[in-house]
C-alpha cells in the first residue's frame, strides 16, 4: 500500500500565466531533489469545465514517512512560501492510501 497526496489550487484574480509557469517548473524539479517521491504530476487545468480548479498536484509516496519528508523539505516549503501563497486564493488537499 502507498500514499497519494492530491492538491487543488485556485489562483487570485490577476495571477499571470508566467507566475503559474514558474510554479509549475519549480514543482516539477522536486522529484530530482526529493528521492522519497515515487511519482509526481503537476500542471494547470485544461479548462474543460467552468467549475474546475485551476491547478493540480498528484504525488505518490511509498510510506507516510516519505510523504512527511516531502511535506517538510526546505525547497518544497520555499516554493509554497515564495511562489504559491502569494497568488493562491483557495487550496484543497487530501492524502489517502492507494
Amino acid at each position: 500500500m502507498s500514499l497519494r497526496h492530491l492538491v487543488l489550487l485556485r489562483f487570485q484574480e490577476g495571477t499571470e500565466p508566467a507566475q503559474i509557469e514558474t510554479i509549475t517548473q519549480a514543482l516539477q524539479a522536486l522529484p530530482g531533489l526529493i528521492p522519497e517521491i515515487a511519482d509526481y504530476r503537476v500542471g494547470p487545468d485544461l479548462a474543460l469545465a467552468d467549475s474546475n480548479w485551476q491547478f493540480g498536484i498528484a504525488a505518490d509516496f511509498a510510506t507516510e514517512a516519505d510523504y512527511v519528508v516531502y511535506r517538510d523539505h526546505a525547497e518544497h516549503q520555499r516554493i509554497i512560501r515564495e511562489l504559491v501563497r502569494p497568488v493562491v486564493a483557495d487550496r484543497s488537499a487530501v492524502q489517502y492510501n492507494t
